[in-house]
């Protein structure tokens, strides 16, 4: 019970990201709901997602645990564009922003050996 409970606290702070926060706020400000029940029901929707992901990557590996949160971000994109065109563009330009760290960081990285 004591490494369920360390290894999910790690997980808990692990898992919150100033990306996460910034959509929050922007996905919150274009829908007029207020910040904390999208943070609230955004969470219980996200943990089958969260699931499948983890599964992805443990069966598949990386790059196709990246693909799955790839089509999720461009969801998001997509949903949001039904809300507010504007927070669709910011929603898709981040998303974009994390691809493109990804394959920065991949490079950075394979100097470091």
């Amino acid at each position: 019970m004591r490494e369920l409970l360390i290894a999910s606290a790690a997980f808990a702070l692990f898992i919150l990201c100033p990306r996460m926060a910034g959509m929050t706020k922007v996905i919150s400000d274009a829908s007029n709901v207020s910040l904390v029940r999208v943070v609230v029901v955004g969470t219980v929707v996200s943990l089958p997602l969260i699931i499948a992901m983890a599964l992805i990557f443990a069966r598949y590996g990386l790059v196709a645990a990246l693909a799955f949160c790839v089509i999720t971000d461009f969801a998001a994109a997509f949903a949001m564009r039904e809300i507010s065109m504007k927070a669709g563009v910011e929603t898709l330009i981040i998303a974009l922003f994390v691809l493109l760290g990804v394959k920065v960081a991949s490079m950075l990285s394979s100097w470091v050996s």
